[in-house]
C-alpha cells in the first residue's frame, strides 16, 4: 500500500489557472474521491498525480518518495479512464494483458496474472470475446482487470462508472469499494457525482474553482459542511440556506435562532409541526418513501423532505420545526460559523 501527498500542486495555462496551491494527504490503503463541479481541477489533480500533466508548482509524493518530475511509468500507478480505453481488436483477455507484454513479463507470470484478474472480476468465461461482444458493465471489469495485473498499489479512476446506468452503476460501485478493500489498494477516484463519493469514500475531497474547499470523511461533510459552498453540494435535497435580516428570516418576522447572514437547514431535519414556524407551501414532490415539500417562509423558499404518507398539497399553510443542534450558520462569506 502507498500513501500520497500533494504539496502546494499549482497548474496554470497562460494567464488560466486551474489548481492553487492544493495541499492532500491521503493514507495508505484508502479510498479517497475527488469531488466538485465540472472545471473545478479535479481531473486535473488526478492527472498530475498520474504524471499526465506537469505541475506549474508544488511537489507530488507517493510513498514519501518525490515523483514530481517522474514519468508515469516509474510512479507504481495504474490508471482506469472514463471511456474504458479498450482495443476493439484485441479479445478481453489480451485486453487485460496488454501492458504486461509491453513490459516483458515473462508468459507463465502473466497468464497467471491474467487468471487472477479475471476470477477475482468474473471474466473467466469472457476471455475470448471482443470488447464490442460485452456490455457496460463487462466492458468496465475489463478496464479494471488490466489495472489490476499491473499490481500497482495506487490505481487512479477517472469517472470510471459514468457511462453505465443508474442500476449497474449502483452495482459497481459496491463491487469497486469490496475490491479496493479486499486488494488494500489506494484509490483516488474523480467525480461529480456526490452520491458515488458518499457512498465509497473514506474521505471526500471538494474542489471548487481549483481551490479544496473542504477534505473529510462523508459523515463530516455532510454534518459540518465548512462552506455553504459544501452545504449545497453534499446531501439530497441540497441543504436550505435561508437568507437572515437582524437574526430573523429574510422577509418575515420568525426568528432564526442564529447569529449569521445565512442559516443553513438540512431538509431531512425540518419536521412538520402545526404549533412550528409557519410556512406557505408552493409545490410537492411525491417519491414513494418522501415526500418533498417547496415552501416559503418570508421571501425565502426551503425544501422539506418528509414520510411519503405525509398529506400536504401546494397553497396549504404548514408548521414547521426544527432542532437547534441542526441549524447551520455560515457568515457573508460564506464560511462557516460554529
Amino acid at each position: 500500500m502507498s500513501s500520497i501527498e500533494l504539496r502546494g500542486i499549482q497548474k496554470s495555462w497562460g494567464d488560466v489557472t486551474a489548481l492553487h496551491a492544493i495541499d492532500l494527504q491521503i493514507d495508505s490503503g484508502s479510498f479517497c474521491v475527488l469531488l466538485g463541479p465540472s472545471g473545478c481541477g479535479k481531473s486535473t489533480t488526478l492527472r498530475i498525480i498520474a504524471g499526465l500533466e506537469s505541475a506549474t508548482g508544488g511537489h507530488v509524493l507517493i510513498d514519501d518518495t518525490e515523483v514530481t518530475h517522474r514519468p508515469p511509468a516509474e510512479r507504481g500507478i495504474s490508471m482506469v479512464f472514463q471511456n474504458y480505453a479498450l482495443f476493439p481488436h484485441l479479445s478481453v483477455a489480451q485486453n487485460i494483458g496488454f501492458g504486461l507484454s509491453v513490459r516483458k513479463v515473462p508468459k507463465a507470470q502473466a497468464r497467471e496474472r491474467l487468471e487472477e484478474a479475471a476470477a477475482l472480476l468474473g471474466l473467466e468465461g469472457l476471455l475470448e470475446r471482443k470488447p464490442s461482444q460485452l456490455s457496460g458493465g463487462q466492458q468496465q471489469r475489463v478496464a479494471l482487470g488490466r489495472a489490476l495485473v499491473a499490481r500497482a498499489k495506487v490505481c487512479l479512476m477517472d469517472e470510471p462508472l459514468s457511462n453505465l446506468d443508474a442500476q449497474l452503476r449502483q452495482e459497481m460501485r459496491r463491487e469497486l469499494r469490496d475490491l479496493q478493500r479486499k486488494l488494500g489498494l489506494t484509490v483516488v477516484y474523480v467525480t461529480h457525482d456526490q452520491t458515488e463519493a458518499m457512498s465509497m469514500a473514506d474521505q471526500v475531497v471538494l474542489l471548487s474553482r481549483g481551490h479544496v474547499e473542504q477534505a473529510g470523511t462523508p459523515q463530516a461533510l455532510y454534518a459540518r459542511p465548512a462552506t455553504t459552498f459544501a452545504a449545497r453540494f453534499i446531501g439530497t435535497p441540497p441543504m436550505n440556506l435561508l437568507r437572515l435580516e437582524d437574526g430573523r428570516i429574510a422577509g418575515s418576522s420568525q426568528p432564526s435562532g442564529v447569529r449569521a447572514a445565512t442559516l443553513g437547514l438540512r431538509p431531512e431535519a425540518i419536521t412538520l409541526d402545526a404549533a412550528g414556524m409557519p410556512a406557505h407551501v408552493e409545490s410537492t414532490e411525491y417519491l414513494g418513501a418522501d415526500l418533498i415539500l417547496h415552501c416559503r417562509i418570508g421571501s425565502e423558499s426551503l425544501l422539506v423532505r418528509t414520510d411519503g404518507r405525509q398529506q400536504a398539497e401546494a397553497g396549504q399553510e404548514v408548521g414547521l420545526r426544527w432542532s437547534p443542534q441542526d441549524a447551520h450558520g455560515f457568515d457573508a462569506q460564506g464560511q462557516r460559523i460554529d
